[in-house]
């Protein structure tokens, strides 16, 4: 015989209170005292109860649920960030929904967000590379219900959270010239990102900053089988003095091109990534990339997504700001005479923010 699941009416009668008051408790009310509140959490853990949101949902009241329209979370950024916002929502008493594009496009990306709206969601993180237009059109999916978007052009006119992508690129560009590198190489991402469209114009005009052209041009789908086989390309002719990639991920396909080829790293040649997950300072060597703090954002975009769904008054974008991480894949070039001043100008500001970060 199966038994019958547990109702809000069998906790508030073990709790010894009122169907209402459970039901405040639920919905984190500061109308209900500590001493009460402790004794509902307690009589919902006692009968292992699990709140009907599909009744809520039928009922037109708020979930307490957010949806996340992501791109593949085989990527370690992107699943990086979906863990961070699962745990920051969780803390917050919110429950995500993850709902994942199957392929890049605007047809994918409405389809994940017509996918979370079905599910009766108070608003929707968009973690997918979108024009201005195509973010524009989303949000006309639910007038109603507010969107954060988080892989935009930061001209775009919607509520944004994301790091300044040319600052970071800018970034790469100054610590391999300051270390003598003239032939430098870049692996970009995918033509459809919004982020590696960014990523590559900063590359560039840092580049012709000082009048240097790219070694070469190469593109990689994110993934570290993209970066093993765009770094090939290179081999054994068309080695650079460095290389700038656009993500870890792909970066460390290309540790493994040069190292089965036997090509040292960094007295070869440099490399730098960009994100910094978690993973990037156990590579061999560890990689020294431009640091995105990915848990950051995630909290961060949770943070600023309940504030638009408590309809709190906030900017429309709220730029982060990138670092360099130095690691063990650059080096000066070996025929080089170092900028010192530089290199030691870049220390000193990773050490002033390490000591911060404490």
């Amino acid at each position: 015989m199966t038994s019958r699941p547990v109702t809000l009416a069998d906790v508030a009668r073990l709790a010894g209170v009122s169907y209402q008051t459970v039901s405040r408790v639920l919905n984190h009310s500061t109308q209900v005292t500590a001493e009460t509140q402790q004794r509902v959490t307690a009589a919902i853990q006692q009968l292992n109860y699990v709140p009907n949101r599909v009744a809520q949902q039928l009922a037109g009241k708020a979930t307490r649920t957010i949806g996340l329209a992501t791109s593949e979370l085989s990527l370690l950024a992107p699943a990086q960030i979906a863990s961070a916002i699962q745990h920051r929502a969780a803390a917050l008493g919110y429950h995500v929904v993850i709902a994942m594009a199957n392929q890049p496009g605007f047809d994918a990306a409405q389809a994940a967000v017509n996918e979370l709206l079905a599910q009766r969601v108070d608003g929707l993180l968009i973690n997918l590379p979108l024009q201005n237009a195509q973010a524009q059109a989303l949000e006309g999916l639910a007038a109603h219900l507010p969107f954060l978007f988080m892989d935009v052009a930061q001209h775009a006119t919607v509520h944004q959270c994301q790091y300044d992508a040319a600052h970071g690129a800018r970034l790469g560009v100054e610590h391999l010239v300051a270390l003598g590198h003239r032939r430098i190489a870049l692996l970009n991402g995918p033509a459809h990102s919004v982020a590696a469209t960014q990523r590559f114009a900063a590359w560039q005009a840092a580049l012709a900053h000082h009048q240097l052209q790219p070694h070469a041009v190469l593109t990689g789908d994110w993934s570290a089988a993209s970066g093993y086989q765009a770094a090939l390309t290179l081999l054994p002719n068309k080695l650079p003095e460095a290389m700038l990639i656009a993500n870890d991920q792909m970066a460390l396909g290309v540790l493994r091109a040069l190292h089965q080829y036997g090509v040292s790293i960094p007295q070869t040649v440099s490399l730098v990534g960009y994100d910094d997950t978690e993973e990037s300072a156990w590579y061999q060597p560890p990689l020294t990339t431009i640091r995105q703090d990915l848990r950051h954002l995630g909290a961060l975009s949770v943070d600023r997504l309940l504030q638009l769904i408590g309809k709190e008054m906030l900017a429309t974008t709220c730029p982060l700001e990138t670092e360099l991480v130095i690691r063990e894949t650059t080096a000066p070039r070996a025929d080089h005479a170092v900028d010192h001043a530089a290199i030691a100008q870049q220390l000193r500001i990773l050490a002033q923010r390490l000591e911060e970060g404490k």
